[in-house]
């Protein structure tokens, strides 16, 4: 799957599943998105899992990953 301009995806935290992050995809290219992400607009790298597209906003152990799936 593919991010697609306009939608919003979810991940749950990984310490606390009651937490959830969500991003609002605003553009992208073949290689990298733009989105909303708590209040700030950001660009991340698309990296593939297992044939669907994920994106890491921030870098750190327990950061969210969010994936495109269907």
């Amino acid at each position: 799957m593919k991010f697609e301009v306009g939608k919003k995806y979810y991940c749950a935290s990984a310490c606390d599943h009651e937490c959830i992050f969500e991003i609002k995809v605003i553009k992208r290219t073949e290689k990298s998105i733009t989105y909303n992400y708590m209040g700030e607009t950001k660009r991340s790298k698309i990296h593939y899992w297992d044939g669907d597209e994920e994106i890491i906003p921030e870098r750190y152990s327990m950061a969210p990953v969010f994936r495109a799936r269907g």
